[in-house]
């Protein structure tokens, strides 16, 4: 069923967001849970909806 972005609540974009993490897929979770946390009411909810799912291009480990 497809659905109108505009109908999906915090909810739903987190529940996309944890089940992108779990897929290995943790960029598309970093998105998802970003608008997941624009979506929400509390800022101390979505700061930490942001902090469960950082930015991997930012935390990143490399090796030279």
């Amino acid at each position: 069923m497809i659905r109108d972005p505009a109908d999906l609540t915090a909810s739903d974009y987190l529940d996309g967001a944890r089940e992108m993490a779990a897929a290995d897929r943790p960029y598309l979770a970093h998105l998802l849970a970003g608008e997941a946390a624009r979506r929400s009411t509390d800022r101390a909810t979505a700061a930490g909806i942001r902090a469960s799912f950082p930015d991997p291009n930012t935390t990143r480990e490399g090796t030279d």
